[in-house]
């Protein structure tokens, strides 16, 4: 389900985590610079958006997140982790030419950045939950 992910920052390698709150993902701007972006809402955090740092595709296309001014971004990142569901950690690199698709929101001023996600069955979470992964060529919704 992603639930860390490792990116390169000013030559640094970067591993950050969803529970911590200061969680931020790398997002490609719209003019081609990484900005880092807060990853979702915890509880006693300000928004109204939803909890969590992930957003499903289907509730995108249903309209759910409509309320909080949705743009599909890219998260530039260079690996994933994802716990099995039996709680072991396991990492995923991602390929020169992949992203992770983000769905950026705004909420009350606060800007957030939610992982999308699909039902996959390579995701060995319990939720069967997996990042959805594209190539820079492809459309963001695959509409």
């Amino acid at each position: 389900m992603c639930g860390g992910v490792t990116f390169q920052q000013e030559q640094e390698t970067i591993r950050t985590f969803f529970p911590n709150p200061k969680s931020c993902l790398p997002v490609r701007s719209k003019r081609g610079q990484i900005v880092l972006v807060p990853w979702g809402r915890r509880e006693k955090q300000p928004g109204f958006t939803p909890l969590g740092g992930w957003a499903r595709l289907e509730s995108i296309h249903s309209g759910k997140w409509n309320n909080y001014n949705p743009r599909p971004v890219k998260i530039m990142i260079d690996g994933f982790m994802e716990k099995d569901q039996q709680g072991n950690s396991h990492w995923y690199t991602l390929g020169e030419d992949e992203f992770i698709q983000g769905l950026l929101t705004e909420d009350a001023g606060i800007t957030r950045i939610y992982v999308v996600t699909i039902t996959d069955p390579q995701s060995q979470h319990k939720s069967t939950r997996w990042p959805r992964i594209l190539k820079h060529q492809e459309n963001n919704l695959g509409e």
